[in-house]
């Protein structure tokens, strides 16, 4: 199935027409404690294995969208108040995502969109931007998607953008279905209103490889890949228990784990995909030597050099003096 078909698939007997003139819609970007790291279909952005995040509150993608004015040759993307260029990584990516539901091949959209957040630089900007794009979709057409038909819609534009779509944790199932209608995001009930996330900005420099195709590399050449399904599947279930007692030293340590498992995944993968910069090496000492005098302080990373730092309430004055530009955030607030 291409992701056109399931596209149809997913809107049969619904609107193709804007209902209203414009749309608007946010989605927070969401950083994974058991990440995604891999493929089975490319086309379709179904993963090997399935994933579980926490989302990042008023850290995300604002997006309004419209249809463009009649005659327009292109779609008309505007990121964080500058009008792209069409050929534009950014404007490609988000126009072959209007061409799954574009209503006819002479329609344009006008896309304006604004990123809190560093884009392409690890911060999970391309999942809330299209978890974003997508509720603007539905809204601006009156699909009226129930939420699974819409984590799938999200995910066609960005695997984890299926996660995007709600607060608090998430867990993308991987599913078994080739045609990928078994893989979607829910969110799970549990609250932890003292859990804080740290954003440590190292460096919104664009990354010198993207996931798609830092992925694409590791599934093909990674020597131990094969494992990595299996241990995203124990450590789901460990942050599940963890979760569920608020233990934030299994938590922190669990998803610390899974994130340099991933990261040793690309390291092994040839040629080699290293994220890193000695700015991260740096924090990332400073959290062990910090966890190492007594603060419970724990660290994860997506595909890109920043740290997420995972931490309760109770350590916040504390990460702040060790992080002091960190920006912090409560996901459950």
């Amino acid at each position: 199935m291409t992701a056109r078909e399931a596209v149809e698939t997913l809107l049969a007997g619904r609107p193709r027409t804007p209902a209203v003139p414009f749309a608007e819609s946010y989605a927070p970007a969401n950083i994974a404690l058991a990440k995604y790291w891999g493929k089975r279909d490319e086309a379709l952005n179904l993963p090997t294995a399935s994933s579980l995040s926490i989302s990042l509150g008023d850290l995300g993608s604002h997006v309004r969208l419209a249809p463009a004015p009649e005659g327009a040759p292109t779609d008309t993307i505007t990121l964080n108040g500058a009008p792209l260029s069409p050929d534009t990584p950014f404007a490609r990516r988000a126009s072959a995502y209007f061409d799954l539901f574009r209503p006819s091949p002479s329609f344009r959209f006008d896309l304006q969109a604004r990123n809190t957040i560093p884009t392409a630089a690890g911060f999970a900007s391309s999942a809330s931007g299209f978890a974003a794009l997508a509720k603007a979709a539905d809204a601006l057409f009156g699909w009226n998607l129930p939420r699974q038909s819409l984590s799938i819609l999200a995910r066609l534009g960005s695997g984890s953008a299926a996660r995007s779509l709600a607060d608090g944790f998430v867990e993308w199932h991987a599913g078994e279905r080739s045609d990928g209608m078994d893989s979607f995001a829910t969110p799970l009930p549990d609250r932890w209103p003292a859990l804080r996330i740290g954003a440590c900005v190292l460096s919104s420099a664009e990354k010198p490889v993207g996931s798609r195709d830092g992925m694409r590399r590791s599934v093909r050449t990674c020597p131990f890949y094969s494992s990595w399904p299996d241990l995203v599947a124990r450590d789901i279930a460990t942050l599940h228990d963890a979760i569920a007692a608020r233990d934030i030293a299994l938590l922190g340590a669990t998803a610390e784990s899974n994130c340099l498992a991933m990261h040793s995944l690309m390291m092994a993968t040839r040629p080699p995909i290293l994220y890193f910069l000695p700015e991260t090496l740096t924090a990332i000492r400073a959290v062990w030597a910090a966890r190492a005098d007594g603060l419970p302080v724990w660290f994860t990373m997506d595909a890109g050099p920043n740290l997420k730092l995972l931490f309760e309430s109770s350590s916040e004055s504390s990460v702040r003096a060790l992080f002091p530009t960190a920006t912090i955030v409560s996901p459950f607030a």
